[in-house]
C-alpha cells in the first residue's frame, strides 16, 4: 500500500501507512478496560497537508516523544464525534524516524 497524507485520509481507511510529526503529546490518562487499567492518549499528528487526532495506547506512548518524526504502519481511520481519528491496529506500529 502506498503512503498517504493527512489530507487523503477518510473514514473506513484500513492498513494506512503515513509519516509525519507528533505536534502535541498531552499527558496520558488511565482508562479501565476489560484487560484492566490501560494508559491512553490522544496526540496531534501532523504532516505538510494537515493534522489529525491519533490515539495511542501503552507501549505506543513510550515509543514516541513530542516533536518527533514518526512512521505509522497498519493504522486505520474512524469517524468519532464528527471528526476523523487515526488509530493503530493490532498489527500496526509507530516508530520514530529521522
Amino acid at each position: 500500500m502506498s503512503e498517504l497524507t493527512v489530507e487523503e485520509l477518510s473514514p473506513e481507511d484500513d492498513d494506512v501507512e503515513i509519516t509525519g510529526k507528533i505536534a502535541e503529546l498531552p499527558t496520558p490518562r488511565a482508562v479501565s478496560t476489560r484487560y484492566g487499567q490501560k494508559r491512553i492518549v490522544t496526540v496531534v499528528f501532523e504532516d505538510d497537508t494537515g493534522q489529525i487526532d491519533l490515539t495511542l495506547w501503552e507501549e505506543e506512548i513510550d515509543a514516541i516523544e513530542e516533536g518527533a518524526n514518526v512512521q505509522i504502519t497498519g493504522a486505520y481511520v474512524r469517524e468519532w464525534a464528527d471528526d476523523i481519528q487515526l488509530n493503530i491496529g493490532r498489527d500496526g506500529e509507530i516508530k520514530q524516524v529521522e
